[in-house]
């Protein structure tokens, strides 16, 4: 794919105005209070087979209570409190095998890897949460278009409540600093990071690349590939639905939740991204409210942005925000 967006000096003055519902706040408050309550729903030990990680089976508490479960993981051995991360896996991706997701225990760090609820069908080794809510409402097949006519009834509602309430349980696992929370993703897993930073004002560090949800309407408008390909085709078959699925996006889009976040943070894109478009990824960058942010672009590369030299890079940054000498 040949750049098709805008030129990067555009794209570092890009800040665009997205008018956000005069209830986001709120909103958001009910749904977070509805879902409160006890985070960890149970903790059982899982054989990984490797001798340097310990794992466990963890079930959480999320959105309406619902159990969601997750990998935790620690380096093997270590009982003291650990400065932690969570992470959110890509759209179509389970939380897989416990052993697939290494890089930040081996790193030092305790790791929360959250399954997608629904989700788990399109690549890796599978999930184990289901979405009981996803038969009950108008919408599309994929999880981009479940109950997509109502911001009550949408899939990312939940999905994004879930995400923060990871956080609440990583809180509440042993072994966890709680003043020393991170947050992580890629795609799918960005834009959840950027929600939960913007939902939780004290956490430690966000680390985001080719972030999906964000400027959601622009990027349904510039690519066809899903996910937001799957919302364009949604609309070529209700053509009158337009004004209520643009308002349902209106309060999930990850720009509102980057103009209140204000954790250190950690962008990269691939400036030749056609899944998810940089210009999109700038918008929640430009609009994030914290002043210690950094963004690294990758010119010749699309979706999957530095990869390797990415995480290279995120490793470095987030050492000494969550190691301090």
């Amino acid at each position: 794919m040949a750049a098709f967006d805008l030129p990067l000096d555009q794209l570092e003055r890009y800040v665009p105005d997205l008018p956000e519902p005069d209830d986001f706040d709120a909103f958001w408050l009910k749904t977070l209070v509805a879902a409160a309550g006890p985070a960890v729903l149970e903790v059982r030990p899982e054989p990984n087979d490797l001798a340097l990680v310990d794992c466990w089976d963890v079930t959480f508490g999320g959105f309406d209570r619902q159990p969601v479960r997750a990998w935790y993981t620690r380096p093997a051995g270590h009982s003291g409190p650990l400065p932690a991360i969570v992470e959110y896996a890509g759209y179509g991706r389970g939380r897989g095998l416990p052993h697939e997701r290494l890089t930040w225990a081996t790193a030092g760090y305790a790791h929360l890897l959250m399954d997608n609820r629904g989700q788990g069908d399109l690549y890796g080794s599978g999930g184990d949460t289901p979405d009981p809510e996803s038969g009950t409402a108008m919408g599309g097949p994929g999880p981009a278009t479940r109950g997509i006519l109502s911001p009550y009834d949408y899939y990312y509602r939940r999905l994004i409540t879930d995400a923060f309430r990871a956080v609440m349980a990583l809180r509440e696992l042993p072994g966890t600093d709680p003043a020393r929370i991170a947050v992580i993703g890629n795609s799918q897993g960005g834009g959840l990071a950027l929600a939960v930073a913007g939902l939780i004002p004290d956490l430690a560090a966000v680390l985001v690349s080719s972030p999906f949800l964000c400027h959601i309407q622009r990027a349904v408008s510039l690519t066809d590939l899903a996910p937001y390909g799957e919302i364009a085709t949604y609309l070529s078959v209700h053509r009158d639905a337009e004004p209520a699925v643009g308002n349902t996006l209106s309060y999930v889009d990850a720009v509102h939740f980057a103009r209140r976040a204000t954790a250190p943070a950690h962008f990269g894109i691939g400036l030749r991204d056609a899944v998810c478009p940089p210009s999109t990824g700038f918008a929640a960058y430009n609009h994030y409210a914290g002043p210690d942010k950094t963004m690294h672009t990758y010119r010749f590369n699309g979706h999957e942005h530095g990869d390797a030299v990415h995480t290279r890079s995120q490793l470095r940054w987030l050492n000494p925000r969550l190691h301090p000498a």
